[in-house]
């Protein structure tokens, strides 16, 4: 079997003792041994402050370019700016205190919620767990030869590697998107079918009949809490994910969101083109006609899609035109 003491990184990769070795060395790029990412600030704090940077940041850039009067963007908007002025009821600084609102409460479930986890892990011996994991599996493939020894420490070495730093939490990141995707896509959903929970809390945030980016997270406090923070904190806890992990998935989620109501349909915007569930896609969910369609938010539509809940915009405008001929009648 593979030999624990790695620690230090005395051993060889291959020795007459062991099947494969690992040494500190064996670290991808992203990682960093400090005890903090940001002097003076812990992790957790860090993790809590991130996201509300994150919102404020990208809506001060989106908000920038609503204002800036540049031409070329024209196309790339989904409404006239017009539009934002006549058609939503709610003033601008209402949606800023419903929202720096939400941030506190966030923060405040955070900080009893979040603990520093993954500080003090022993990554050989993690590694050296995955080998174990997969040997017999290797050994069964590779035969087990004097020739093939060498072969056999080699991709044991970049299995073990391979599967801690880049599958495992790859998959952790995955799974949680998907828990948040569940979560809000059957709550979303379910304060549109039941008229009081709609009335009471959701059409809030349906006060934004045009959506744009600060408003992302304009909700009825209650809603706020368990749509948002609470399937976020779920996701974070049923995937086992470490303290710095769970601080790339709660900016993530944040950027995702903010850009979902930024108003624009962005070619060259990443975010836009990681799904199907972009701005685009979401402002089709805040008009009239298409909002009992479009509930899954923030990353994929699968949900949509699997439950027969998805309009495209061609449908959505071909709605609008049998409306009007209907009336025209």
């Amino acid at each position: 079997m593979i030999s624990p003491n790695y620690t230090q990184g005395s051993c060889s990769l291959l020795s007459a003792n062991t099947s494969v070795c690992f040494s500190p060395s064996d670290v991808p790029f992203y990682y960093s041994p400090k005890p903090v990412l940001v002097e003076g600030i812990s992790d957790p704090v860090l993790t809590l402050a991130a996201p509300i940077i994150a919102y404020w940041a990208s809506s001060l850039l989106f908000h920038s370019l609503d204002i800036s009067g540049w031409k070329w963007l024209d196309r790339y908007r989904i409404h006239e700016s017009q539009e934002v002025k006549s058609k939503n009821r709610v003033t601008k600084t209402e949606v800023v205190v419903a929202v720096i609102f939400q941030h506190i409460v966030q923060t405040a479930l955070g900080y009893v919620w979040l603990e520093e986890k993954g500080a003090g892990v022993n990554h050989m011996q993690k590694m050296e767990d995955m080998a174990n994991w997969v040997e017999p599996v290797v050994r069964f493939v590779l035969g087990e030869t004097g020739e093939d020894k060498r072969v056999e420490a080699l991709v044991l070495h970049e299995l073990g590697y391979y599967m801690y730093w880049w599958a495992i939490p790859a998959m952790q990141l995955l799974l949680a998107m998907f828990i948040i995707d569940t979560w809000q896509y059957f709550l979303h959903r379910f304060m549109h079918v039941n008229k009081w929970f709609y009335k009471r809390f959701h059409s809030w945030h349906h006060r934004l009949y045009v959506p744009y980016a600060f408003g992302a997270l304009y909700n009825h406090p209650l809603e706020g809490f368990v749509l948002d923070t609470l399937g976020a904190a779920l996701a974070e806890y049923l995937t086992g994910m470490t303290t710095r992990q769970a601080l790339v998935l709660f900016t993530i989620s944040t950027f995702k969101t903010v850009d979902d109501h930024c108003g624009y349909k962005l070619p060259f915007d990443p975010l836009q083109l990681m799904s199907g569930n972009n701005a685009d896609y979401h402002d089709i969910h805040h008009q009239q006609i298409g909002i009992k369609s479009n509930f899954a938010q923030p990353f994929f539509i699968h949900w949509d899609v699997l439950l027969g809940t998805r309009m495209t915009r061609a449908e959505l405008e071909q709605k609008r035109r049998d409306r009007k001929a209907a009336k025209d009648e």
